[in-house]
């Protein structure tokens, strides 16, 4: 089992002049932390427009950040927003592999395709297309990412002449490629693109099973056909954060901000939105007593409360639980005490056992793994007699066209 932890950088209102500011380098302060104590990954989404909700637009600005102030953990766009509207597949290709170099070889790439009108509409992209247009720029961001030079594309969603991408990533042939995911639907869809699911929902152990055997039986299966030119076969579940020796204080300090996060994301896509007039806060404020008596989460209460729900996930086949510690009005001082409980109470009773579990995994996986990358369609590299001069100018240009 391995662990993350996860920004929205979500800020409730009302905000002060330096809220955003504090926010993110309390966030940086956490992950350095995490960092030290042994935790594995670090993901920050990428979202726009979401006020309250989501403050990280320029997640590969920030997870530079992350990467050039820690050593070990690795740091993952959880996720890009791949379709060409938000960022070209050309420039997603250049910041990933740039901040692989950056930090080593720690980059972890998740994609995505948006969920609001809010960012839908914002830039322009039909939703029933989002879908269709993130798997094929992800295909095109791989094989930027290999290819010298990369032949060029004219597809459904952007075009490009034929260009060296640069600069290559550390890890070869690319980072380990992820995506979003929010019900067994995309849990398939990911499977059978040979991609990590990144579970960003919130399930018991029992549907965890459900889910992460639907998983791996396609990722066995002929389905399996990888979008990239890896299998990352893994499966990644957020849970709650927020522990404390005292079950009630962990409850106090961690169940708001647990709450606020489903709440919001339910709120800006049903709800309408008026841009820089949100009142996200407010209103879960205003049905905070009627929701919350209902409300559990794995990940809150005591250090041994949450060892047993890591062993039961990891007895469903979860690979990893990454850990909602900064959602709605959770303090910084709060988060960092459960990040040394964790440390210190928990992590130690399943570290040691890491390497051992993954190997036999790996070994498990390793016939079907390579089954589905002899069953991809690779695009072909180009004879260097037939790759184009791009001319000075548009008069040579011509004139070599006459010649």
């Amino acid at each position: 089992m391995r662990f993350g932890v996860f920004y929205e950088l979500q800020l409730p209102k009302p905000w002060t002049e330096d809220s955003e500011h504090r926010l993110i380098h309390e966030a940086i302060e956490q992950v350095c932390l995490a960092d030290r104590i042994g935790i594995d990954h670090a993901w920050a989404v990428e979202h726009h427009f979401l006020e309250e909700y989501s403050h990280c637009s320029a997640s590969d600005v920030f997870l530079t950040a992350l990467a050039a102030r820690t050593q070990n953990i690795r740091v993952g766009f959880g996720i890009r927003q791949v379709i060409p509207n938000y960022n070209h597949p050309s420039r997603t290709a250049e910041s990933v592999a740039m901040l692989d170099l950056i930090s080593n070889g720690r980059v972890d790439f998740g994609i995505g395709e948006g969920a609001t009108r809010l960012e839908l509409h914002g830039y322009g992209i039909p939703a029933r297309e989002k879908r269709a247009l993130s798997l094929e720029a992800a295909e095109q961001i791989a094989n930027m990412m290999v290819m010298t030079p990369y032949p060029g594309y004219e597809g459904q969603g952007f075009s490009m002449p034929c260009r060296n991408v640069l600069p290559k990533p550390f890890q070869k042939p690319h980072p380990p490629m992820w995506m979003a995911c929010t019900n067994r639907k995309t849990i398939e869809v990911a499977a059978r693109n040979g991609l990590g699911a990144l579970a960003f929902t919130f399930v018991d152990p029992e549907e965890a099973k459900s889910w992460a055997d639907t998983y791996y039986s396609i990722i066995k299966s002929e389905e399996c056909v990888p979008v990239s030119h890896v299998v990352n076969a893994n499966l990644a579940v957020v849970a709650g954060f927020s522990l404390h020796e005292d079950p009630a204080e962990g409850r106090r300090r961690g169940v708001d901000g647990f709450a606020f996060f489903r709440y919001a994301i339910n709120a800006l896509v049903a709800n309408d939105i008026k841009p820089g007039h949100t009142s996200l806060w407010a209103e879960y404020e205003a049905l905070r007593d009627r929701d919350l008596p209902s409300l559990t989460a794995p990940g809150i209460g005591t250090p041994d409360q949450f060892a047993q729900h890591i062993r039961e996930f990891e007895a469903a086949g979860i690979d990893q639980i990454i850990f909602l510690q900064q959602g709605g009005k959770n303090r910084h001082e709060w988060i960092c005490e459960g990040l040394e409980l964790f440390g210190d109470k928990v992590l130690p009773q399943f570290k040691p056992h890491q390497a051992q579990r993954e190997a036999r995994k790996q070994a498990e996986l390793a016939p079907f793994v390579a089954a589905a990358l002899a069953r991809k369609k690779h695009m072909q590299p180009l004879r260097f007699e037939d790759i184009p001069i791009v001319h000075a100018s548009r008069e040579r240009e011509a004139s070599y066209r006459k010649d």
